[in-house]
């Protein structure tokens, strides 16, 4: 049995994309470049034998003559710089339009949301950092018990609850009301984020494990469907189920952070009947690119990089394992939001010869590789 697994290090880009000023970004983004060079470099023995650091120049990271993957760069083809879009993509579905995005939802669709949930009142409905925006409004929701609704640079409809003053059941149906509301008012929106935190030590804190998505329904078919098809059984660990809906997907292991994901994902190398074994590492780009915190960014990636032997020790023959990314979200660039990146592809096997395989136009050559793989 031979089987895929895929690590998407969420927004570990590795330089602008030519449209990036279209996306308010500049041409000086790219995430593990910059990040690398901030902190004084990264210790990546094992992504930098995969041939890393032939992609780029990466400080801390050698260009190898005898790279043990084959390893390239992938451009996004659609429009956006989102985890949606970037997933969709590498799973082969490239979007024609953009989800659309706003600096304040329609009088419409908020009134809608008050009036099917009974909440009486919304806080916030500007863009902002999730980290900064429960800060700012923390007292006036312990006040009000109203949620507090904000958005970024990227489609997304955020509901963040103290769930200490409103239980999380709660917060879950009404972020499940908001993907209603917006799907039926034709919105464009591509995730509801349910958002809950609590107050410790003085201090309003995001609960990462308790976060969940809900996303719209990917349009078309993707790779998971084809595969699911073809009697092939895809395991989604992380938010992977989340960002497809469940769409061609057998099975979901849910993720407390990068850690818990590394150890759930060995563990399905060893023990999994899967056929792809999908996995999203979240921490990166929710703990320290929006956070704007390049070390913390750094850390998170050498210890992705610690578990590559005993992914390699515990994969089969005929195994491939895919590293690459979605999106960017550059540490050292203004603001908290995604960078419209291109990615980088790392694919080790222990019976395929590797190769340079260059720059190829959008992230949907993944999905190509495993399909030719697996079917």
């Amino acid at each position: 049995m031979k089987r895929a697994i895929v690590i998407v290090v969420d927004s570990m880009g590795i330089g602008a994309l030519e449209d990036a000023r279209e996306f308010n970004d500049d041409l000086s983004v790219n995430t593990i470049v910059n990040l690398a060079s901030i902190t004084g470099g990264l210790n990546v023995s094992n992504l930098e034998a995969f041939g890393l650091g032939n992609l780029a120049s990466i400080k801390g990271v050698k260009k190898v003559s005898n790279f043990r993957a084959s390893h390239g760069i992938l451009k996004m083809k659609s429009k956006g710089k989102d985890t949606t879009t970037g997933h969709w993509e590498l799973m082969g579905l490239v979007l024609d339009n953009p989800f659309k995005t706003y600096q304040k939802f329609d009088d419409s669709i908020i009134e809608e949301f008050i009036k099917r949930t009974n909440c009486k009142g919304i806080l916030g409905n500007y863009p902002a950092s999730g980290t900064k925006i429960i800060e700012e409004l923390n007292e006036s929701h312990q006040k009000t018990k109203f949620p507090i609704i904000y958005t970024s640079a990227d489609s997304v409809f955020q509901i963040a609850l103290d769930i200490d003053l409103i239980p999380i059941e709660t917060l879950y149906n009404w972020s499940k009301t908001a993907r209603e509301v917006l799907d039926e008012l034709n919105c464009g929106v591509s995730r509801v984020i349910a958002r809950p935190y609590r107050v410790i030590n003085s201090k309003p804190t995001r609960i990462g494990e308790l976060r969940h998505d809900y996303s719209v329904k990917p349009p078309k078919d993707t790779l998971l469907n084809i595969l699911d098809k073809n009697n092939k059984k895809v395991l989604a660990i992380g938010k992977i189920y989340d960002i497809f809906v469940g769409s061609g997907i057998k099975e979901k292991i849910l993720t407390k952070g990068n850690t818990d994901g590394l150890n759930k994902t060995l563990d399905a190398i060893k023990n999994s009947n899967a056929d792809l074994i999908f996995t999203n590492l979240v921490d990166t780009d929710m703990l320290y690119g929006h956070r704007r915190d390049p070390w913390g960014y750094k850390k998170a990636i050498e210890e992705i990089d610690s578990y590559i032997p005993s992914f390699i020790d515990a994969m089969n023959d005929e195994d491939i394992l895919i590293i690459t990314a979605d999106h960017g979200c550059d540490p050292t660039f203004r603001g908290t939001d995604h960078t419209r990146e291109q990615v980088p592809y790392l694919c080790y096997s222990k019976s395929i010869k590797p190769e340079n395989i260059g720059i190829k136009d959008s992230l949907s050559y993944a999905a190509d590789t495993i399909k030719n793989f697996l079917l």
